[in-house]
């Protein structure tokens, strides 16, 4: 019997933004998946529009368990991570010890597969280190956009710390993202008109109402 699965799942239970007031909890298990959704398409966007070739798919899957080793260590706040290089340097080493842990309740031939994953260790990782990073900071925007809208001026100069800190990546499929998509978070479901591209519309009684969309 192997728990390294099953201990994965635990993610959901992991929340973020220890030190920060909220008006939604976000754990490490939604925030994977955010980060994963957003380095596909940085990766993507690189491919489409820079004349890259990265590993959009290799990207997700590098999100995906980026922070799979807090199951272990949990959050630690980034003010805390990264107040001291001896902080900093302490919090690697522990890390790495709890990617060690998952790894080994794995069976001997799947560990390095998912050990490469965790560290971000096989050949092309590098770059694409790069992307999840970016996409990590901007999943991080994202949730300090919901927060604001939600009424809630605690993120309020985080989001402007975390978006200087995309713009100083100088990642060109980051500063496409910020441009194009990010603005979309800070808008309701109505002004994302959502209903038009889906072919719905409101019924009187505020009902969602589906509909095919037929030619006049």
């Amino acid at each position: 019997m192997y728990h390294f699965f099953a201990m994965l799942s635990r993610m959901k239970y992991i929340n973020r933004w220890g030190l920060m007031h909220n008006t939604r909890s976000e754990n490490i298990c939604e925030h994977s998946l955010e980060v994963a959704l957003v380095a596909h398409a940085l990766a993507t966007l690189g491919n489409r529009r820079f004349g890259k070739t990265y590993n959009a798919e290799r990207a997700a899957a590098l999100a995906i368990l980026h922070d799979a080793s807090e199951i272990i260590t949990g959050d630690l706040p980034t003010p805390v991570k990264y107040h001291s290089e001896e902080i900093r340097k302490a919090y690697g080493e522990v890390e790495g010890m709890a990617v060690e842990h998952l790894v080994s309740m794995l069976p001997e031939d799947l560990r390095p597969v998912y050990r490469g994953l965790m560290t971000m260790g096989m050949p092309g990782d590098q770059e694409l280190q790069a992307l999840v990073k970016a996409a990590d900071r901007i999943s991080a925007a994202i949730k300090c956009i919901e927060e604001r809208r939600g009424g809630n001026r605690d993120f309020r100069k985080a989001e402007q710390g975390i978006l200087q800190d995309i713009r100083d990546m100088h990642l060109p499929e980051a500063d496409c993202f910020l441009a194009e998509f990010l603005p979309s978070y800070g808008l309701t479901l109505e002004e994302q008109d959502y209903t038009r591209e889906a072919g719905l519309h409101f019924s009187g009684s505020s009902q969602v109402v589906f509909s095919a969309v037929r030619p006049e």
